[in-house]
């Protein structure tokens, strides 16, 4: 689904404005990239809780040359879906 297919369909189901669906929507997603940013988790209750984790630096080999490399450690963020989340899409 692309961000268009996303935004119409909020504006479908709601029937709220289509601005006021993309300010929404907007300054949602502004905010829980400014958590992120700030290295903060954010819980969604029966959604899931986004985090952003340290993955420490490792060695990796070239399978083709077998050469070592080092991966430099670096931020990323994770998803952890909640249990009522995991239920539906199993359902």
């Amino acid at each position: 689904m692309t961000n268009k297919e996303f935004i119409n369909r909020l504006i479908r189901e709601s029937g709220m404005p289509s601005k006021e669906v993309n300010e929404l929507t907007s300054t949602l997603l502004g905010e829980i990239e400014k958590r992120l940013v700030d290295e903060d988790f954010i819980v969604i209750p029966e959604f899931g809780t986004f985090e952003v984790k340290k993955k420490l630096e490792r060695v990796v080999v070239n399978p083709v040359t077998k050469q070592k490399m080092l991966i430099p450690p670096k931020m990323v963020v994770t998803f952890k879906p909640s249990g009522s989340l995991k239920q539906k899409i199993n359902a």
